[in-house]
């Protein structure tokens, strides 16, 4: 079976080493590269046209980011699952989206709303249509959408940051049977807390939205330890 292909580095922007760094991050991260799979240079350099320069550049980074693991004279591999990085990020994460979506309650706006209601309109097509990809790029709107509400223009960078292994893990989740329709009904409630400027229902919603993952994340390590780090 075929690697689905890098995404092409005209989707980015920056310097060369840094569109090479999105895309490779954008294929570690939606499992394009697995847990724990050799990175092989001349096969990223052949598709993305480039020397093995900037590819080397942008792994120098991913390395910092704790995406992947260079190990001198055997390679470059995509780290394991850490759950402890896991809970982690999970736990940062959620800290910021219950400040800001209890703050979001008080003050959110019609238009707002409509943004948010256009948003979950599209999820729904998305998870009828059986796009995984898709819900999974709306979901993640939804919530950068949330936090820009708040009107602190790092809060979603910060967030990013401190999801960043909690989203990878995420694309184990979401194609397991039922997981968009659950996680579909999850935004809507915490849509509906918004829109009855409820502030408690809504951090309550988006707690209970945000802890699914780690309790779903549970049989999977028993169902594939190969993927996750044995510490």
């Amino acid at each position: 079976m075929s690697r689905p292909a890098l995404q092409p580095l005209d989707d980015f922007s920056g310097s060369l080493s840094q569109k090479v760094h999105a895309s490779l991050k954008k294929a570690i991260l939606t499992l394009v590269y697995r847990p724990g799979e050799l990175m092989q240079k001349p096969e990223i350099c052949a598709q993305l046209g480039v020397s093995r320069s900037p590819v080397s550049e942008a792994m120098t980074r991913l390395a910092g980011e704790g995406l992947v693991e260079i190990i001198p004279q055997a390679g470059t591999y995509v780290t394991r699952f850490s759950m402890a990085e896991i809970r982690e990020g999970a736990f940062l994460r959620e800290a910021l989206e219950l400040a800001a979506v209890e703050s979001v309650a008080a003050t959110i706006t019609d238009e707002q709303l409509l943004l948010l209601k256009r948003n979950i309109r599209i999820q729904e097509a998305l998870m009828e249509d059986g796009d995984t990809a898709g819900f999974h790029q709306l979901d993640a709107q939804m919530h950068e959408l949330i936090l820009s509400f708040t009107g602190y223009r790092r809060l979603a960078a910060l967030a990013e940051t401190s999801w960043v292994h909690v989203n990878r893990a995420r694309h184990l989740n979401l194609p397991m049977p039922g997981r968009m329709q659950t996680t579909l009904a999850e935004h809507k409630a915490i849509v509906s807390a918004l829109e009855a400027r409820d502030p408690q229902a809504a951090r309550e919603a988006t707690r209970h939205h945000l802890g699914q993952l780690i309790r779903s994340l549970g049989p999977l390590i028993i169902e594939r330890p190969e993927l996750f780090s044995s510490s």
